[in-house]
């Protein structure tokens, strides 16, 4: 009785460290800046959910983070350019409705400071990226901020006549904020 009561707690215990923590969407944004012609161009998700399990600040290591975007909800800001970006040669939404990363290691780098190492996958086009964050606490909401670069044809983002990259730039920059409940105080 007492090893059934003792492999319980312990039990208990594994299971509320690796609570999940819950994504406030309300106070939560996924966006990217790309150049077109030079001049930037900020564009959002509409759509995204982000879940975080596993993270004590003392012991970011055992954290997974996935992230998964409704890429149909892609906006610049105008209707006649946001129906483009929903077809095959940008987003490819109907094909392919949802990008995703997963990590697979966070480490501290400094203090409320980490360093998400994972896949992201975009269009079926897999890729390793590092996502640098920065935690800040206030009351019960945590939120991570940070930005980080992707090659858009690495992904077969902005094919076809798109490819040309004096017209739209390569480079992108992915920037987010991200607001959870349930994390441990630092």
């Amino acid at each position: 009785m007492k090893k059934i009561l003792v492999a319980s707690l312990l039990a208990l215990a594994a299971g509320a460290s690796f609570a999940q923590a819950k994504l406030l969407p309300a106070q939560s944004e996924l966006g990217f800046t790309s150049k077109q012609m030079g001049v930037p161009v900020d564009g959002k998700f509409k759509k995204f959910d982000a879940q975080l399990t596993g993270f004590d600040p003392k012991k970011p290591d055992a954290a997974k983070v996935t992230l998964t975007i409704d890429m149909a909800s892609a906006s610049l800001g105008d209707a006649a350019i946001d129906a483009e970006l929903v077809k095959a040669d940008w987003f490819d939404a109907k094909k392919n409705p949802q990008a995703t990363f997963q990590s697979t290691a966070v480490k501290a780098t400094g203090a409320g400071k980490y360093e998400v190492t994972g896949k992201l996958t975009v269009k079926g086009q897999a890729r390793d990226v590092v996502v640098p964050l920065t935690l800040t606490q206030a009351g019960g909401t945590s939120t991570a901020t940070g930005a980080f670069p992707i090659k858009r044809l690495a992904f077969k983002i902005g094919q076809g006549d798109w490819a040309d990259t004096s017209v739209v730039a390569d480079d992108v920059q992915v920037k987010f904020k991200l607001a959870f409940s349930g994390i441990a105080a630092q």
